[in-house]
């Protein structure tokens, strides 16, 4: 069965998911060299209590503040709600490779229809719900030419 590794960022937003067979401190290598490629190395790091990350943490940025604590990657497991509950509706991914892409397409494309509506008033929400819409508009056309 895949492991879904995901990074979030402090507002809740998934930055990346990449799915992998092992947990081991190589794939975890393997995660945070590619995150800290495209988004920079963070300020702090956050994760469960999985050992592989430290000893990855370890040998990439040994400076890194990393806090590892139950309850603290509350964030990052919000975030797989959605993307559980859409592969439940699916009837399960049937490779790894499905998974991924699949799940990096998903994310970024739900958080788009999904903004953070405890945060905004309802006339902000309308606004923001429809522009994400006119957005997805332009996209598909642009798609269809």
């Amino acid at each position: 069965m895949p492991i879904h590794r995901r990074a979030v960022d402090a507002n809740g937003d998934v930055l990346d998911i990449l799915v992998q067979s092992r947990r081991n401190k190589a794939a975890a290598l393997r995660f945070l060299r590619k995150l800290m490629k495209r988004w920079g190395q963070p300020r702090v790091l956050v994760t469960d209590k999985l050992r592989s990350y430290g000893a990855a943490k370890a040998e990439i940025a040994p400076g890194l503040e990393h806090r590892q604590h139950k309850g603290l990657n509350n964030r990052s497991e919000a975030s797989h709600r959605h993307t559980r509950r859409r592969e439940k509706i699916m009837g399960r991914f049937k490779s790894p490779r499905q998974a991924q892409k699949f799940l990096s397409v998903h994310d970024q494309a739900a958080s788009l229809f999904r903004p953070k509506r405890h945060r905004l008033s309802a006339k902000s929400y309308h606004h923001t719900r429809s522009d994400a819409f006119t957005l997805w508009a332009g996209y598909a056309a642009e798609l269809t030419v």
